[in-house]
């Protein structure tokens, strides 16, 4: 019994014909429920993988393609000798020094406080990380001269309290002196203190927009009392070669300094995103299987059906394997066909959320809608499944018409 009379026999079973049976009924619904969780599948995949990509787009906002910190400590000096040859090194595009610590930011009439990271940049911050789209009013970039400006995450404008739009307005930025070792003995020194106006606004989301406060780095490196240091070197890759560039760096600078890459200094965040995906492809695998039962019931009931075309097959001379294969491939078909129409649907209704924004996204976000990309790896990991999960529906009914079209493993 070849092959093509094998799939010619599984395409005949698939389309079936008009009777009272109830293998039809069956059989398409079972294709139903696979194209459903083959939908859902396509579905969610894609709105991880947007709110992935989106999540990632932030991040660069703040997190460069690498970071260069000290291992111990905050603050390290800022070696212009090395400076110099991290900047040679092939690939590298751009590099920012910059210093961060936590400060205490008040509103200059006293409306509101709060505890901020104030990050100190050079000239080349905005070449090394993609802040500039976020920026929502005023400045680009912060100045030296009078005023002394900043620009602060919309959150914390809000949260002091702050009028933007009053030129005189200002945020009093005071950071504990560490050259004062007895604060109790001398207060009026036990903090260093800086003015700065609030030139530009940022919002990305609010764990930045809360957080973030930036400002002209010898500013900044003054209020912290660390002239001539830094906490961060930040670094613009070609793309492709940040791993190599890290390992350079790694080799260049030795273990007193921490060389990661963007994934490395969000670690946490890309293992929640990706273990949050594959629990709910478990779930959808699951709820697979539940619906792959119909079809095991269904193929059972084919099998009994044709009992007189196995009769007539094995009288022709074919084997049982080539019964049971027949049986397999029909699974096959049922799980594929139900397959491919719930991943066309989940497609096209992923195209209609990318095209017109139908589903909304609730809250205080940066996308509108909630957002929606496709990729061919989830719709090859989706058709591998529903193979699969049709492989094992059929395997018992398979083996079912094995025994029927041969008497001995029946007896057995």
């Amino acid at each position: 019994m070849n092959r093509t009379l094998i799939w010619q026999l599984a395409i005949r079973y698939l389309r079936g014909k008009r009777s009272a049976n109830a293998v039809p009924i069956l059989s398409r619904i079972s294709m139903v429920a696979i194209a459903v969780s083959s939908a859902a599948m396509i579905i969610i995949f894609s709105v991880f993988n947007g709110l992935e990509s989106l999540v990632k787009d932030l991040y660069k906002a703040f997190y460069p393609e690498i970071r260069i910190t000290v291992a111990r400590g905050k603050f390290f000096p800022l070696d212009s000798a090395k400076l110099v040859i991290i900047k040679g090194i092939d690939g590298v595009q751009q590099v920012s020094a910059c210093i961060e610590d936590n400060a205490m930011a008040i509103d200059e009439s006293n409306k509101g406080q709060k505890v901020v990271t104030v990050k100190g940049i050079d000239k080349n911050y905005f070449a090394v990380n993609d802040i500039k789209k976020y920026l929502v009013k005023g400045d680009d970039s912060v100045s030296t001269g009078h005023p002394y400006t900043a620009i602060v995450g919309m959150h914390i404008i809000n949260e002091l309290g702050l009028d933007f739009n009053y030129p005189f307005s200002k945020i009093e930025l005071y950071y504990p002196n560490p050259a004062v070792k007895n604060p109790e003995a001398d207060p009026a020194s036990a903090y260093q203190q800086l003015s700065l106006h609030p030139a530009g606004i940022f919002k990305i989301e609010n764990e930045f927009d809360s957080k973030y406060m930036l400002a002209p780095l010898p500013l900044v490196q003054r209020l912290f009392g660390a002239d001539g240091k830094c906490s961060s070197i930040e670094i613009k890759a070609e793309p492709g070669n940040v791993e190599r560039i890290k390992k350079q760096l790694q080799q260049l600078l030795g273990t007193e300094y921490r060389v990661e890459s963007r994934y490395e200094q969000n670690r946490t965040v890309y293992m929640i995103m990706s273990a949050e995906k594959w629990a709910v492809y478990a779930i959808l695998v699951l709820v697979l299987f539940i619906a792959s039962f119909n079809m095991v019931g269904a193929l059972t009931m084919l099998v009994i059906e044709k009992r007189k075309d196995i009769a007539i097959l094995k009288a022709m001379g074919a084997q049982p394997l080539a019964i049971r294969t027949v049986f397999l491939f029909e699974g096959v078909l049922w799980s594929f066909t139900g397959g491919l129409a719930g991943i066309g649907l989940g497609v096209i209704i992923c195209l209609l959320q990318i095209k017109f924004h139908l589903v909304p996204m609730q809250g205080d976000f940066l996308a509108s809608s909630f957002p929606v990309e496709i990729q061919g790896l989830d719709l090859l990991l989706v058709i591998a499944t529903i193979l699969v999960v049709g492989l094992m529906a059929a395997w018992y009914p398979a083996t079912r018409a094995t025994k029927a079209a041969d008497p001995s493993l029946k007896a057995a």
